[in-house]
């Protein structure tokens, strides 16, 4: 007896037929893309660069020397018992990023001092003393806080996971004359990365440690621009090497910023006093005595350039050249 078998005789062989069907047609979610800048980074830091130099000054930035001090993990991310205290990665990492961008922004003489005694046994190699010279500000601080977070959906077909990490650093700029600390500011970064399965496909979402890094990077590019015009807001001076004839030797060449037809005021040292309500050495101010202006500079690099001046108005006759200051010219 013959008998005409149809489908709907078998229900689960019908729902199975269905996944299939359906499985078929199910398409992978996009992994949501990291944001990316519509502006190459170069164009980025240039004009960070640009934003942060006066109008009346374009092109000249007169660089400080700026140190970058000690910098900690103050969180529990990194740390165990049976970790070595002592070796802060996520530190180090802050302050050479740090030192990366404020050496990128091209306005400053950023001296080395976290590896200072690697400098010192290299110089003995060497058979030279290491000769160091004082900043005009440190820069200290810390990563206060750092989490990862994993997030994640889960329909009928697919998921998704999405991971986060985020970061938050503190930075002080202290004076070292007196240990003062001026300026601190705090920077928060995020990153973010989200990636999806269905199933059957057999896709999997990997831990991405990358995430670290790119929240840290984001903290410091908040907090960076702050830091800049706090430092460039500072004094800037520079001191008189020799004179000979007609002409003043100082220090500072081309690549600190300095330039032919560039004017600037030779200021006498004001009287230093202790201040009997805060303990704090206070500098009096100085008298103008001349101005000079640049009409060469000379040297390889940051470390031996000077300039050559020449008066265009007042004296320094009978003056000690080491309690002169040369600073800009403030009409």
């Amino acid at each position: 007896m013959n008998k005409q078998w149809k489908i709907e005789h078998f229900p689960t062989l019908a729902a199975l037929i269905t996944v299939a069907a359906l499985s078929g047609c199910a398409s992978q979610p996009k992994a949501t893309p990291e944001a990316t800048a519509t502006v190459p980074m170069a164009q980025q830091a240039q004009a960070m660069v640009e934003a942060q130099t006066p109008t009346a000054k374009k092109g000249l930035v007169l660089k400080r020397k700026i140190a970058i001090g000690r910098f900690s993990n103050e969180t529990m991310h990194g740390k165990s018992l049976l970790r070595d205290t002592n070796n802060d990665t996520l530190g180090k990492q802050v302050s050479d990023m740090l030192a990366q961008r404020l050496i990128e922004s091209g306005q400053f003489l950023v001296l080395e001092r976290s590896d200072i005694a690697q400098l010192k046994n290299e110089s003995e190699l060497t058979g030279n003393q290491l000769d160091l010279t004082g900043a005009d500000t440190l820069i200290m601080g810390s990563l206060v806080e750092f989490g990862r977070s994993t997030d994640g959906t889960v329909g009928f077909w697919s998921k998704s996971k999405k991971q986060s990490a985020n970061a938050k650093i503190a930075l002080r700029l202290v004076d070292p004359q007196n240990g003062l600390a001026y300026f601190s500011a705090t920077g928060a970064g995020e990153a973010s990365t989200e990636t999806g399965e269905v199933a059957f496909t057999g896709s999997t979402a990997a831990y991405d440690s990358t995430l670290n890094d790119k929240a840290i990077a984001n903290a410091i590019t908040d907090v960076v621009n702050d830091i800049i015009s706090n430092l460039n807001a500072r004094p800037w001076s520079t001191r008189i090497l020799t004179v000979e004839g007609k002409d003043i030797y100082i220090s500072g060449g081309k690549l600190q910023g300095l330039s032919s037809g560039l004017e600037l005021a030779i200021m006498s040292e004001g009287k230093k006093v202790k201040s009997p309500q805060t303990g704090f050495t206070v500098i009096l101010p100085g008298k103008k005595l001349a101005t000079i202006e640049i009409i060469d500079t000379f040297g390889t690099d940051e470390t031996n350039e000077g300039s050559i001046a020449r008066l265009r108005s007042g004296s320094i006759e009978n003056f000690d050249l080491n309690s002169l200051v040369v600073t800009e010219n403030v009409k």
